[in-house]
């Protein structure tokens, strides 16, 4: 589950920066927003991107592995 937050994440970067140089400027706001909720989450060890994906039925390698054994 890290391994897709953080491709969302940096894919989520990617086209706000894109958008950014051919759209709005304001579009940094959003590549702002993931850099805070990022930090947010280390600190405090809870992601939303990580619930929403829970709720989509991803589970963690733990989960996966616990089920394996």
């Amino acid at each position: 589950m890290e391994r897709i937050i953080r491709a969302i994440a940096g894919t989520f970067i990617i086209i706000s920066l894109i958008l950014a140089m051919y759209v709005s400027k304001n579009w940094l706001w959003f590549t702002a927003f993931i850099g805070v909720n990022l930090l947010q989450s280390s600190i405090t060890k809870w992601c939303l991107m990580e619930d929403i994906l829970k709720k989509f039925g991803v589970k963690s390698q733990n989960e996966q592995c616990s089920k394996s054994a």
